[in-house]
């Protein structure tokens, strides 16, 4: 499972896909979640807006497994 990395309090999971290179545009975000490619937390997530915080597991198909991971700056 890789880590992706937030500094702020929450990421949509539209930008973190883009995030975790899983796609390159938003276009490609809305084919995704259109086809149910996605898990948030082991439950099946077709909005793009919806908001992923410190903790949570995204699983994308033929992408891999990521965990969230909130850390501040020192």
């Amino acid at each position: 499972m890789k880590s992706i990395h937030i500094q702020t309090d929450y990421i949509t999971l539209g930008q973190f896909l883009k995030l975790a290179d899983c796609v390159s545009t938003g276009g490609h975000v809305k084919v995704m979640l259109a086809e149910q490619a996605v898990r948030v937390n082991a439950e099946p997530e077709d909005r793009r807006g919806r908001k992923l915080r410190d903790g949570d597991t995204v699983e994308v198909k033929d992408c891999g497994t990521f965990r969230v991971v909130q850390t501040t700056e020192a």
